[in-house]
């Protein structure tokens, strides 16, 4: 099993004032050819933006797009004719297909809003573009992990075009469970949202993040909480 060990602070950082941003993955005026994507995942950035501010109006396509607010709330429109507010504790997916327009502002005037914006390349382009969102009950995470997006369409989890699966689990302090990886192919990547872990031996800290690859059928891992801690773990195509 390889690591692939990305710790918070060599992530790349972005200061417009308005917005703070932590780019995992090459993105925009940072570039770092070590740091790409990791299989199909191609952008996790950790934004932070200041009250009644946010992104104007602008393009995507062919990509596959999911928002987790952490804190504080998103407001959404998009060239689809959505126009939905985000919150903490909900998940919000596009698949962007042959193309569309959206922008999101912080809905508050006095509070920052905080939310991890995740890129998956899709594996059927020039769909037609789709929407998604929905809140899930933390309770059904807590001390086990809950499937959040799916490429399977049933069940509570958001369709997603890529055979791609996005969990979240909640930890007590001193608690173990495993991940048993969804797919043979797939590659797990593990983003600490909050707390200290321990995953395959490796010691990961709030904002980390780990990638494991595997030969063959092997893809049962292990998380340790060192303390109380939030994780996502993104199990996604290699190739």
């Amino acid at each position: 099993m390889t690591h692939i060990l990305h710790k918070a602070d060599s992530r790349g950082l972005a200061d417009h004032g308005w917005l703070v941003s932590r780019h995992t993955f090459s993105f925009a005026n940072y570039h770092n050819p070590a740091r790409m994507h990791f299989g199909m995942l191609r952008v996790i950035n950790d934004d932070i933006v200041q009250p009644a501010m946010g992104f104007g109006t602008h393009p995507h396509e062919n990509m596959e797009i999911v928002s987790i607010p952490l804190s504080g709330a998103l407001r959404h429109q998009d060239s689809m004719g959505n126009k939905h507010m985000i919150t903490a504790g909900e998940v919000q997916i596009m698949s962007a297909g042959s193309g569309l327009t959206h922008s999101e502002y912080n809905n508050s005037d006095q509070e920052e809003v905080n939310f991890l914006q995740i890129w998956v390349f899709p594996e059927v382009k020039n769909i037609t573009p789709r929407y998604g969102q929905k809140r899930f009950d933390k309770a059904n995470r807590h001390n086990r992990f809950q499937t959040l997006v799916s490429p399977q369409k049933e069940g509570d989890a958001i369709w997603i075009n890529q055979q791609a699966w996005f969990s979240m689990t909640n930890l007590d302090a001193g608690t173990s469970l495993s991940y048993l990886k969804q797919r043979t192919g797939n590659g797990l990547y593990f983003f600490i949202i909050e707390g200290s872990v321990e995953i395959e031996g490796t010691k990961l800290d709030r904002r980390d993040a780990l990638g494991l690859t595997t030969d063959g059928d092997e893809g049962q891992v292990q998380v340790k909480a060192l303390s109380q801690a939030e994780i996502l773990c993104i199990d996604v195509p290699l190739h």
